[in-house]
């Protein structure tokens, strides 16, 4: 997310394209999405380019399951989540 944070979104998308991040994958379709919803809400067709505002990311729920081990113990697996929230707007 600090890769993409004050970017332009053309630039943000062709910057995530090429990284090697396994999340890469999932922030450019929230951008993509974040872009859409943009562009859905607003109705003055702006010719200024959009940018990234705000990116971060927040903790999600946390799924707990356990393991069996041996003797008749479990130990837990905490399979965390998180919130990728991404804001963008039109560039003054």
């Amino acid at each position: 997310m600090d890769l993409i944070r004050g970017r332009t979104v053309d630039d943000a998308l062709s910057m995530l394209q090429f990284s090697k991040k396994r999340a890469a994958v999932y922030i450019s379709k929230v951008i993509k999405s974040a872009v859409a919803n943009y562009q859905e809400q607003e109705t003055s067709a702006g010719r200024n380019p959009l940018v990234v505002s705000e990116a971060r990311v927040d903790a999600g729920p946390i799924i707990k399951r356990f393991q069996p081990k041996d003797r008749g113990k479990a130990y837990p697996i905490l399979k965390r989540t998180s919130h990728l929230i991404v804001s963008v707007e039109e560039k003054a």
